[in-house]
């Protein structure tokens, strides 16, 4: 998992030049609406292009993780099915009833039914390459999530120059990396972990927390600033020093909400005297969140080391899976 975190910059580069040199099939149509099915590390990618295209879209994209689709998906729609092995079944049962309905159906893969499904009806898809964990293959899959959005016709951020702008960060700094993420790893270590963003980075705050499940072995939860000043806030009540709290912060943020993360940070810290703030120096919003993302990779890994725990152990998904394949 160690190269394969350290290899994120690459895996953003060559994401782009494997879209870049695909041959898709234009449908020479608009779409009423986008809808992005996967789930876990597979599908993480949607939850973040459709929030970082929230400001420039005028045609909804919305995110899916469950084994059915909205009544509203027709041949009107696009659907874009990720799927790192190919074999997730509540994706693939997605998929079918998109294909049912005969909307656009495109694929994001490294094999499995997934991608034998897309080559036998001649759907537009991408092959990833194979052989690794889902979550940490996340800079080829949100490349080429980007890339069909763009393809198909979307009102897609300059999300090219972002990727330029955090690869350049995170080749030219490294040690910096490696040091903060050291850092904040000796900060979270024992304790439950609750990641806040502001707007723009709710998503980022989902997978934050993901590879803290599942590289640390560690529980903990995300939510969004200012919806979690209306309810969970209040929760902290019942909070203490065996939690941590890291607040996800960056240059765009609504101003109000800039001042709800300051007083909340106050109030937080009535509780626990562990609260981190993580921001970016790039000026690309996208690069901002590409960079807190391999930041908490890095800290995710010191934190599997600090608790001396297998990085790569899913074996609880496995029998999970291994159950459900028994019925």
């Amino acid at each position: 998992m160690k190269d394969l975190i350290a290899g994120f910059p690459t895996h953003l580069k060559k994401g782009v030049a494997l879209s870049d040199t695909a041959s898709w099939k234009n449908p020479g149509k608009r779409f009423k609406a986008v809808l992005i099915t996967g789930l876990g590390g597979s599908g993480i990618g949607g939850s973040l292009a459709a929030e970082w295209m929230n400001p420039t879209s005028a045609t909804p994209i919305l995110v899916n993780k469950d084994y059915y689709l909205p009544a509203w998906v027709d041949e009107h729609a696009l659907v874009i099915a990720c799927s790192y092995s190919g074999n997730t079944e509540e994706t693939l049962s997605a998929m079918d009833q998109a294909l049912e309905r005969n909307a656009e159906v495109a694929v994001i893969s490294s094999g499995g039914r997934m991608l034998q499904i897309a080559k036998e009806k001649g759907l537009n898809a991408v092959e990833l390459p194979g052989g690794n964990p889902p979550r940490s293959m996340m800079g080829y899959s949100i490349s080429c999530l980007m890339a069909y959005l763009e393809f198909y016709g979307l009102n897609v951020p300059d999300w090219r120059a972002a990727w330029e702008e955090a690869v350049c960060d995170m080749d030219e700094h490294k040690e910096r990396y490696h040091k903060e993420a050291e850092e904040h790893a000796r900060t979270l270590h024992g304790k439950t972990i609750a990641v806040y963003a502001t707007d723009g980075l709710a998503a980022m705050g989902e997978r934050i927390r993901q590879q803290f499940n599942e590289n640390s072995k560690m529980l903990g939860w995300s939510a969004a600033i200012p919806e979690m000043n209306h309810n969970e806030l209040v929760g902290w009540a019942g909070g203490d020093e065996r939690m941590a709290v890291l607040v996800l912060r960056h240059s765009g943020e609504f101003e109000r909400n800039a001042v709800r993360a300051e007083i909340n940070k106050e109030t937080l810290k009535r509780y626990t005297p562990h609260l981190l703030e993580w921001r970016s120096d790039c000026s690309h919003p996208i690069a901002q969140s590409l960079c807190l993302s391999h930041l908490a990779d890095w800290t995710s890994y010191y934190l599997s080391e600090m608790n001396g725990v297998d990085i790569m152990d899913i074996q609880v998904i496995d029998h999970l899976k291994s159950e459900l394949g028994k019925l």
